[in-house]
């Protein structure tokens, strides 16, 4: 519990401040999350009848996010992003080569790698320039009400749970450990436009939902790659915590939910 505490304490503060060092260090540094949680998605999902392509699959979501970042920058137009298809196209291409008995397996798992483990990360790091310029309230508010979400959800869930979520994939979830945790996450929502501002009282408790609806699903979507796996931990690089794919397995659903929300209301 110490080494956990202690890591998740370094943690938390790297995170800060990454949105708190400007723009640059932003999206930086959560394209560098992105890839190490597609390189996680790669290593546990490696087999002898799987075998993603590591190299290429990591090279196409870096040049991905590379291009969405100077999009976000300003540094180009949104319709140069496209310059990451070439990239796609060669997995299919590969695959001829490497003369593998089920190459759409390797194909298949390379691309859902990118889409389930990156892409997420491009929609939060987009949510930071949402409003045009930089702001990092929005992405940091996000990570404030999806820890609140799990603290809510543990605490109530140890005080009162007793009827199980979904007990084949994760038997401690519990229903009043779920509704704890969103109502927790509203909570803190609402204090966030005193402090933060950027939106409306409404629309982070809106977001709150979201993010505590979605990202319970998040992890338990998580719990059930690793569950058909046989693996316990999508890594090792956080002691205490297991991998980068283990602590944001709620961003991967809700980051991309939460970015639609607020482009429809924008």
């Amino acid at each position: 519990m110490l080494t956990r505490a202690i890591t998740g304490f370094f943690f938390i503060a790297v995170l800060i401040g990454a949105h708190l060092l400007g723009q640059v260090v932003f999206v930086s540094f959560f394209s560098l999350l992105g890839l190490w949680c597609l390189y996680e998605f790669y290593g546990i999902v490696r087999k002898e009848e799987v075998k993603p392509m590591i190299f290429l699959g990591i090279l196409a979501f870096a040049v991905l996010s590379g291009l969405i970042a100077l999009h976000c920058l300003g540094v180009i137009p949104f319709i140069k992003v496209w310059l990451f298809i070439p990239f796609f196209s060669l997995m299919f291409i590969l695959a001829l080569f490497q003369k593998r008995a089920l190459p759409f397996n390797d194909i298949g798992y390379t691309l859902l790698g990118i889409t389930y483990a990156g892409i997420p990360f491009l929609f939060f790091l987009a949510l930071g320039f949402i409003k045009g310029n930089f702001n990092y309230y929005i992405p940091l508010g996000f990570l404030l009400i999806l820890w609140s979400n799990d603290t809510g959800a543990y605490l109530a869930g140890r005080s009162f749970g007793k009827r199980k979520l979904f007990e084949r994939i994760s038997p401690n979830k519990t229903w009043e450990g779920f509704i704890g945790g969103v109502l927790f996450a509203v909570a803190i929502a609402f204090n966030l436009e005193q402090y933060f501002g950027s939106l409306t009282k409404w629309e982070w408790a809106s977001m709150a939902l979201i993010i505590g609806v979605f990202g319970t699903l998040g992890d338990l979507v998580e719990s059930m790659l690793k569950r058909s796996l046989g693996v316990k931990d999508s890594g090792h690089i956080l002691p205490g915590h297991g991998g980068l794919l283990d602590r944001f397995d709620g961003l991967l659903m809700a980051a991309p939910l939460v970015f639609l929300f607020l482009l429809m209301i924008a």
